[in-house]
């Protein structure tokens, strides 16, 4: 096949590729994906990033907002570099965010649980996008009451804006699904006290939602009710630049921070072999760097489905890792990078066709876990 990748670097962001080594069971730490395999074993480590048990983003945000610098303090490891993405998100799904500090809501569905509250990850509402519509229109006028101004640029994902929020520390919905809630509600930055603002916010929307036709409808085919909402991501915009020549994402906060620095973003291929010459490419740079980032491990990651990861493995292994490889060999990209993410931490590792030849490399994935 002829060469069709010209750019010089491609660097693959995978997140929640790193299970931790202690919930991964035993045949995820033997798993053999020849290509991978031999990426890793040759590469050389260029970061490696140990999160903190309770950072209310996850690692591949914090890693993109480090490359485009979208971080007040890009050297923090705590609650500095928790992300502020929500503007970004707003740039990507076609809003302006301005330079007001914006937050993103998502409805959720929160199930009770013994003596404490359990968040599902948002897509498995599977909310309809006129679902979704109907229960914004119900919510508007209830959040717009306490002075706060929302908008709707996607049916599914909104955005809050205003001083009566104050200051928010939320989490990302799925640093959060599958836990208790507790520990990740909303929370005032500086002090730490739970936010009277956004419990009020909330109270007032769940209180409209409760026995209404659309939850009645959903939970008579057996889906969740929308019970509730969920915050995360607040900050304002600020300058940013992109260390890529192109992205490739479905992620709404990558492909925002792409747009506010001036770079063509849109959805990765199916394969490697779908990439469109750079050149080829609205603001692309031939011989620059370009992003693509898979998402194909999150949902079983986030569902503990590990049969499912393995599969999502061996598709991204044909798709993915043995073209680049095949590339990276035969000299029609000059580097192939890997940024692997989990829970908390991830491992960035870069090979150049000449690491192919030391053999005597040897790295596994499951010495990567967490």
């Amino acid at each position: 096949m002829p060469p069709i990748m010209h750019a010089n670097r491609l660097h693959l962001l995978l997140p929640f590729a790193l299970p931790t080594a202690a919930d991964a069971p035993s045949e995820l730490h033997s798993l053999r994906a020849p290509a991978l395999d031999k990426l890793l074993a040759r590469a050389t480590l260029v970061e490696r990033v140990a999160g903190e048990d309770f950072q209310r983003t996850l690692p591949h945000e914090r890693w993109m907002a480090r490359q485009f610098g979208a971080l007040a303090d890009a050297g923090a490891s705590s609650a500095a570099d928790e992300a502020p993405l929500a503007p970004y998100m707003m740039l990507a799904d076609g809003a302006d965010p301005g330079d007001d500090v914006w937050a993103c809501i998502e409805p959720v569905h929160l199930r009770v649980a013994h003596d404490h509250l359990l968040l599902l990850d948002p897509a498995s509402l599977e909310l309809q996008d006129e679902e979704a519509r109907t229960l914004f229109d119900v919510a508007k006028p209830l959040i717009e009451e306490l002075g706060i101004r929302i908008e709707a640029p996607r049916p599914n994902r909104w955005y809050v804006s205003g001083e009566a929020l104050g200051s928010l520390a939320g989490a990302s919905p799925l640093r959060a699904s599958g836990r208790s809630v507790e520990i990740w509600l909303p929370h005032d930055a500086r002090t730490g006290a739970r936010s009277r603002a956004w419990m009020k916010l909330q109270n007032e929307v769940q209180m409209a939602w409760f026995e209404h036709p659309i939850n009645e409808a959903r939970e008579a085919r057996g889906l969740p009710a929308v019970n509730s909402l969920w915050l995360h991501a607040q900050g304002a915009r600020r300058s940013v630049r992109s260390p890529f020549a192109r992205v490739f994402s479905n992620a709404a906060a990558t492909r925002g921070l792409a747009l506010a620095a001036g770079v063509a973003a849109s959805a990765p291929p199916a394969a490697f072999d779908k990439l469109p010459a750079a050149n080829a490419t609205p603001g692309g740079i031939p011989g620059g760097s370009t992003l693509v980032e898979l998402e194909a491990f999150a949902a079983p990651f986030i569902a503990q489905d590990w049969p499912g990861w393995t599969q999502a493995l061996t598709e991204l292994e044909q798709a993915w890792f043995a073209p680049a490889l095949a590339a990276l060999e035969a000299g029609n990209i000059g580097s192939l990078v890997l940024t692997l993410c989990g829970d908390t931490a991830s491992v960035t590792l870069a090979a150049a066709r000449g690491d192919l030849r030391r053999f005597w490399r040897r790295r596994v994935l499951a010495s990567l876990f967490e």
